[in-house]
């Protein structure tokens, strides 16, 4: 978490608060020959954050008045991270929203404030914290009863508010009033416009001008613009959105996606009617026909013309979508076994798509979405690339490659570079995220193209209680907003198996109890479970109220930390076995547990098979278990299942698979398992508030009966 910190040349603290500050990046007067990078704090935006000091402060030590971490507490927002969502719209203005609620323009090099928008106007509208600002800053859209839809995608109705006279009026397509909307947003110039409405883009080149409809084809959970359907929300893009601006705001590139062919997996609708309702959606299982997928680039100024880019000749994905000039995008098409891709460049004015680059993995890409990093002229480009590194294996380093078929490799070591951020042309460096100072920390750096400079960490030591960064970089690449996103936390490094583990003790620990194990993993291949980012949920109320130790652990499959630990999926529960042996006597291993959800599900189930009695208790949330489906052996189906384990099942009906679970169901009954089950009707991955409260509360309750129920002192385990 941010806290202010005495540095040179630091500009008087702003009434406003946020958490993050402002970074001059830029080589002193461009005299950047043998010379290190000055590194500059220009402001810090923000009051204290108290977070890290709640969360650190012990809680109940006997004998003193400080509460207990509660339920409750953990949805307060007081106990939440601020995000300021802080956008930069100049090379020296970022705007953003503070604590209070007021909507901020900040111009750092004239030490200057703006309020944009105040909490006022949030409140006087009754309205959300989804906004935005036109790009002339006159206006501003707002949406209200929204709903959400899936992971990413949400419906709701807009408003536009004139900042300066106050004036409101509702967005809707032509001839439709009270329209319930799929996206709005502004565009790139001035009070550009685009909205999806009915699966279908309309765009306004103004606020007062007539929309233009871009797209007729849209039907509703058939055929989408601009639009993810289901499949490419939550696996594909991440993201709801299917469409990108170019630079200059002339063009917009769009995704068509047609279902059509692909079969629809029935879920049904328990509450709200007397009989049970079903809801269709396009489902491609493994094996059955994906969507068809075709990317347009439509020119919005003079008359509208639609060109089609060229696709790979193979069934591909595509994964990535970036504008690298205003004529040009990067498009990674990626194909079906993700194990090959090929980086495009694709001229919108004829459609025609020239290969820059392939890659390809005996496995699987670890990084299929990753955007490439253009100069201007096109002529070079950037990527993080698995290089071998010895004895140590491949790691991903940053790569440049050239027109004239230059490829060189501008970092090396058995550290991550975990995302490019920009490039200086005038200067030639690179800016970077890596993990050099430790694969649980997060810094950035800065490396020449030329190799006249050394490689710098611009945030190591900044802050000596923040080892976890994020970066913002302003367009001319000379100044960053940073984001302490963690602090420095207790590491237990296993030599026997090289798999981290994070350790939380309880604040009132003491060496003469005994302590049950809570033991976490990632949930998904490439997860990075063990870092120092800050994170507070359900399991910090356990600790900080039970006699509880909490393990994060990262397995095989796990993230950052090279390509052999990604190679392949493998719990290993030797770790559980080291800490028996060499860890902590405190602990009280037999009693050790492991709550997950998805494909974590599926691992606790396997860990839970393949050990004798080592884990006691297990949580699972909607895991997938038969992994025969994707081409592997049936590993979960075996009467090798001890009948005295205990399982809590946690569904949820909207978007997941029932199936997965009753067949769960069913060999868990046929073994004689011990087993109780948590159903959230017509709700999905992500759960409403009501249904996160009751569900944090009933794992609280499920752990402390299975880890405390036999709880004392070590004395006593030794008279056993």
């Amino acid at each position: 978490m941010n806290q202010t910190a005495s540095v040179s040349h630091q500009i008087e603290c702003q009434p406003v608060k946020d958490t993050k500050e402002f970074v001059d990046v830029s080589p002193p007067q461009r005299n950047w020959k043998g010379i290190a990078i000055s590194l500059l704090v220009i402001v810090v935006v923000c009051s204290l954050i108290t977070m890290s000091v709640v969360v650190l402060t012990p809680m109940e030590i006997p004998g003193s008045s400080r509460s207990r971490l509660t339920v409750a507490d953990l949805y307060k927002p007081e106990f939440s991270v601020h995000d300021p969502g802080a956008t930069w719209i100049s090379d020296s203005e970022v705007v953003y929203r503070n604590r209070e609620g007021h909507v901020i323009k900040f111009n750092f090099a004239l030490n200057e404030t703006e309020v944009i928008l105040s909490n006022s106007t949030f409140v006087s509208f009754y309205l959300s914290l989804r906004y935005s600002l036109s790009a002339d800053l006159k206006y501003a859209l707002f949406a209200y009863d929204v709903k959400q839809m899936y992971r990413y995608s949400y419906t709701a109705s807009y408003i536009i508010y004139n900042i300066y006279t106050r004036e409101v009026w509702e967005l809707n397509p032509p001839e439709v009033q009270n329209a319930v909307l799929q996206h709005a947003a502004w565009g790139r110039q001035g009070q550009q416009l685009i909205y999806i409405f009915e699966n279908n883009i309309y765009y306004q080149s103004d606020v007062r001008s007539n929309s233009l409809r871009i797209t007729s084809s849209g039907m509703e959970g058939v055929i989408f613009n601009g639009l993810a359907d289901w499949l490419y929300e939550e696996e594909i893009l991440r993201s709801h959105l299917a469409h990108w601006w170019s630079p200059d705001g002339e063009r917009l590139a769009f995704l068509t996606i047609n279902n059509t062919l692909v079969p629809n997996m029935a879920l049904p609708q328990f509450t709200g009617s007397t009989y049970p309702r079903g809801l269709q959606y396009p489902y491609p299982m493994a094996g059955q026909t994906n969507p068809a997928v075709k990317l347009s680039v439509v020119n919005l100024f003079g008359a509208t013309h639609t060109q089609e880019l060229q696709p790979p000749d193979q069934d591909f994905y595509v994964t990535t979508v970036k504008w690298i000039s205003n004529t040009h995008l990067a498009v990674r098409w990626l194909n079906r076994p993700q194990n090959a891709s090929l980086l495009t460049v694709c001229d919108s004015t004829i459609g025609v798509c020239l290969q820059r680059h392939e890659d390809s993995s005996e496995t699987w890409l670890s990084r299929p979405r990753q955007e490439p990093l253009f100069s201007k002229d096109r002529s070079r480009f950037f990527l993080t690339l698995p290089v071998k590194q010895g004895g140590q294996g491949d790691f991903h380093h940053i790569t440049m490659f050239t027109k004239k078929d230059e490829v060189r490799h501008l970092t090396s070591g058995d550290w991550e570079v975990t995302q490019i951020l920009a490039y200086d042309e005038n200067n030639q460096i690179i800016y970077f995220l890596s993990t050099e100072e430790s694969a649980q920390q997060r810094h950035l750096y800065s490396v020449s193209t030329l190799g006249l400079l050394p490689r710098r960490c611009l945030t190591c030591g900044l802050r000596e209680e923040c080892t976890f960064f994020n970066a913002d970089i302003s367009p001319d690449a000379q100044h960053a907003v940073l984001h302490c996103k963690g602090i420095r936390a207790l590491m237990f490094l296993s030599s026997l198996t090289e798999l981290p583990l994070k350790l939380i003790y309880p604040p009132d620990f003491s060496e003469s109890y005994l302590y049950g194990l809570l033991l976490i993993v990632g949930s998904s291949p490439g997860d990075q479970a063990v870092t120092e980012e800050f994170r507070l949920d359900w399991d910090s109320v356990l600790v900080g109220s039970e006699q509880v130790i909490v393990a994060r652990l990262d397995g095989r499959g796990s993230g950052f930390r090279g390509q052999r630990y990604c190679s392949y999926i493998l719990i290993t529960v030797s770790v559980i076995e080291y800490t028996q042996k060499v860890g902590p006597q405190h602990i009280d291993s037999v009693r050790s547990t492991s709550p997950h959800q998805d494909y974590g599900g599926f691992l606790t189930l396997t860990m839970l098979k393949s050990t004798d009695r080592l884990i006691r208790c297990a949580a699972a949330q909607a895991p997938v278990i038969d992994w025969t489906m994707y081409g592997e052996r049936d590993l979960l189906f075996s009467s090798e299942m001890n009948p005295a384990y205990f399982h809590i099942l946690f569904f949820s009906t909207a978007n997941i698979h029932f199936q997965h679970s009753a067949e769960l169901i069913k060999h868990l009954i046929k073994i004689g398992a011990n087993y109780s089950m948590q159903i959230y009707p017509d709700e999905g991955h992500f759960l409403s508030r009501r249904s996160q409260i009751q569900l944090t509360h009933s794992l609280i309750g499920y752990f402390r009966g299975c880890l405390l129920d036999t709880s004392s002192l070590l004395d006593q385990r030794d008279d056993e």
